[in-house]
């Protein structure tokens, strides 16, 4: 197992499904914080849910094509960050993440997001990293515009909601700009 230092008291760990009991307490520390911004399908309630979400990561991740990292701070699970889609063959994915409130203020999902994102593009060739938020996610748009992303546009009414259908905002970084703008990020490999 591998885990990357984040900061000096947290670092970015694989989130497999044997961690599901680990994975529910945390979602459940967090729920009524990420509810309004995650997928109701990662908002499970048990531990059979928390299995099959993190299983469903690790059969994208042994495809190629998405993977979910957990963020530990003080030895604590605290978020996450994931490729809910990773293409290689047209050089574009999508990167998300999750983060309860006790991890806030620290600057972990930037920097978790940073080091799967340059390793997207240093080893895996990755075109373009795709970051897709609702419009009133203020602490989401501001992560993207820290990783130096940029607004594509707004897909209206894309998705339905509990209070009728929802906007999506596309936040994009390509990867010449990445390179030009994330020197600090450095060469990390994430596996």
């Amino acid at each position: 197992m591998f885990a990357l230092s984040l900061t000096e008291d947290a670092e970015l760990r694989p989130l497999e499904p044997w961690r599901a009991e680990e994975f529910l307490a945390h979602l459940d520390r967090a729920r009524t914080h990420i509810a309004p911004w995650v997928s109701p399908s990662f908002m499970v309630t048990d531990q059979a849910g928390a299995r099959a979400v993190l299983q469903r990561y690790a059969d994208l991740r042994a495809r190629d094509a998405g993977g979910i990292w957990g963020i530990w701070h003080r030895r604590e699970l605290v978020g996450g960050v994931m490729f809910v889609s990773f293409d290689t063959a047209s050089g574009v994915c999508e990167a998300g993440c999750w983060l309860e409130p006790a991890g806030e203020g620290h600057g972990l999902v930037t920097r978790a997001v940073g080091r799967i994102v340059d390793w997207a593009v240093r080893e895996r060739g990755i075109h373009r990293i795709e970051w897709r938020t609702k419009p009133d996610n203020a602490r989401s748009i501001a992560t993207a515009r820290r990783l130096g992303m940029r607004l594509d546009g707004t897909l209206r009414e894309v998705y339905p909601g509990p209070a009728g259908r929802i906007d999506i905002e596309v936040w994009s970084v390509l990867a010449p700009e990445w390179r030009g703008v994330r020197s600090d990020v450095g060469e990390h490999r994430v596996e």
